[in-house]
């Protein structure tokens, strides 16, 4: 507990715009967030008051980090698992825990088990060898999709390959990998639950996310033309892999929508770019539910705030041109309902440096508003 307001003291490994949105949450609840940065000038660390500065994967950094915490989370799935396994031995109280964790940290243990629990996912194989994958590809067809089984985030780490020799100098690096059929989908989905100590869960309308160079530029909330019972579908399955794999805080499962049936894609235990809509868009953001999750506090209402919200991400462009200060003057009396989340990033090409959330009626109108919100950010223009 924090001797100067009688509350509890949550640690988050990482300092990254979760870390940074997590910290915001946590000031209204009047909650001390201890943060591990890699470096001074990362996004958390610019803005907590509480920063310890080492590297995630310095088992003593974490054990200082972890000393007069209440509860240890995470804003990446980075840290090592043999790490988290010594910590916990060590009695440190890690939530979600390494055994959950394993599940968003390597992507074949993830197939396995949610094989075991008969989610339906596309087809999959590991592969050690040209032989594997070629055997894989004849059953199901090319393209095939390669996937690095750790590490892998923003289109990094995948592969779409269409014939065996487009995958040889993959399958020759020492990365471990994975093979999955190339789904022919229609969009991919979002299904963002939270889950406590307790066993009490909470589940936020089904997203539609947007993705652009294997990068989510767009999300949609609630998905557009996502009949009830399927978004209940969905919903029931984050709950069921939440509750199975022991998750407590954020869970987002990202999923496959075929037209046909929705398909497991990933898993992220931690607040996610999908939930980012709901810091503005709904009752609850999904950084206040993680603490509450965290802390075994019962969990806040999701309702949706308005009938059609979209989250734009807000991408760095080129260098140069207007300053961000003059964007930030344009883009405020563009969309004066847009509501801003900077990163405290440096800009370069691609990269997440924060995003902005339009509220409305219609899905055409918030996104044409939230897009040109957004390019003033990124382009210095309309």
């Amino acid at each position: 507990m924090d001797a100067r307001t009688g509350l509890p003291v949550v640690g988050m490994v990482g300092a990254g715009q979760l870390a940074r949105m997590t910290h915001q949450a946590a000031i209204a609840l009047g909650q001390s967030l201890r943060i591990l940065a890699e470096r001074p000038d990362d996004g958390a660390a610019l803005v907590a008051a509480d920063v310890q500065v080492g590297h995630h994967t310095d088992l003593e950094a974490l054990r200082r980090f972890a000393k007069g915490c209440e509860v240890v989370t995470f804003d990446h799935e980075h840290v090592p698992p043999d790490h988290l396994r010594t910590l916990a031995a060590e009695g440190v109280p890690l939530l979600p825990g390494p055994d959950a964790l394993l599940y968003a940290q390597d992507k074949r243990a993830m197939r396995e088990r949610l094989t075991g629990l008969d989610m339906p996912a596309p087809r999959w194989a590991p592969v050690s060898t040209m032989d594997d994958l070629v055997a894989f590809a004849d059953r199901v067809g090319w393209p095939v999709v390669l996937k690095a089984s750790r590490g892998g985030y923003d289109g990094k780490g995948v592969w779409v390959v269409g014939s065996a020799a487009e995958a040889v100098e993959v399958v020759g690096s020492p990365t471990p990998l994975i093979v999955e059929e190339k789904v022919p989908l229609v969009r991919e989905l979002a299904a963002v639950v939270a889950r406590s100590p307790f066993g009490q869960v909470s589940a936020w309308p089904v997203v539609e996310t947007v993705q652009r160079d294997g990068i989510c530029v767009e999300v949609l909330a609630p998905a557009p033309n996502l009949p009830d019972d399927r978004a209940v579908q969905a919903q029931e399955m984050a709950i069921r892999i939440a509750t199975e794999l022991g998750v407590v805080g954020i869970l987002a499962v990202e999923l496959f929508d075929t037209g046909k049936e929705m398909l497991v894609n990933e898993l992220a235990m931690r607040p996610h770019n999908s939930g980012h809509w709901t810091i503005d868009g709904s009752i609850t953001s999904q950084f206040e539910q993680h603490l509450r999750a965290v802390l075994d506090y019962p969990l806040g209402a999701t309702t949706a705030l308005a009938p059609a919200t979209c989250m734009a991400n807000v991408l760095g462009g080129a260098s140069g041109g207007m300053a961000f200060d003059e964007r930030l003057h344009h883009m405020f009396a563009a969309e004066p309902t847009a509501k801003v989340h900077l990163y405290g990033k440096s800009v370069r090409p691609g990269r997440k440096i924060g995003h902005v959330t339009v509220l409305g009626e219609t899905f055409d109108d918030v996104r044409a508003r939230a897009a040109r919100a957004a390019r003033w950010l990124s382009d210095a223009a309309e």
